[in-house]
């Protein structure tokens, strides 16, 4: 296996996946959950991250090809997706967690387009891009696998801080975790943009 380049797919998806930056987003939507329920959240949301990243480090050109879709369009529709959840987190619109099923929340927004979103599946098509050999599909496996592995985790044992911040601290971490999500959102779709507008501007 190519250490260098396991290091480097490693370090990529790390950064952008950000699992320091997750965990306030994952607590808000699933701290009133109980420890099962949410335990069983952040198994599925890396489940799907980790499906949805490989379907497209397998097949994503061909896809969206067929598809006629442009890497910037589904880099702005995720940030819409986004723009939603914040909403509901700031006004305090969301759906009763305890009455929500657990699937819903990991699956959107966790597993996707947070967790799998278009910056990680961008780079995992580069890399693979990039490989030309069998040692470097495999070494990009399992950064990828790595990379999940440790999401997994940092989700799996965030729930203590729930002990600590009590009620009144989720709903405080819950407008913080919308403005972060919209923030987020304007950001993936104001690059969107500008990409649709390199695009066109280097095609005329």
């Amino acid at each position: 296996m190519d250490l260098k380049l396991f290091g480097e797919v490693f370090v990529t998806l790390l950064v952008i996946v950000d699992p320091p930056g997750m965990m306030p987003i994952f607590l808000a939507l699933t701290g009133p959950l109980s420890a099962r329920d949410r335990n069983r959240a952040a198994w599925q949301a890396v489940a799907l991250a980790l499906g949805v990243i490989v379907v497209f480090a397998v097949a994503g050109q061909t896809l969206l090809a067929y598809l006629h879709v442009d890497l910037p369009a589904l880099q702005a529709a995720g940030g819409l997706l986004l723009i939603l959840v914040a909403l509901e987190l700031l006004t305090g619109k969301a759906d009763d967690p305890t009455q929500q099923a657990t699937s819903n929340i990991a699956l959107v927004p966790l597993g996707t387009p947070l967790l799998a979103g278009p910056g990680a599946i961008v780079a995992t098509m580069l890399f693979v891009q990039q490989a030309d050999r069998a040692l470097d599909y495999g070494a990009i496996a399992a950064a990828i696998v790595a990379v999940m592995l440790t999401v997994w985790v940092v989700l799996r044992f965030s729930g203590g801080i729930v002990k600590i911040l009590r009620p009144g601290g989720i709903e405080v971490l819950t407008r913080i975790a919308g403005l972060l999500l919209a923030a987020i959102a304007v950001q993936l779709i104001a690059d969107a943009i500008a990409a649709f507008v390199t695009q066109y501007a280097n095609a005329t």
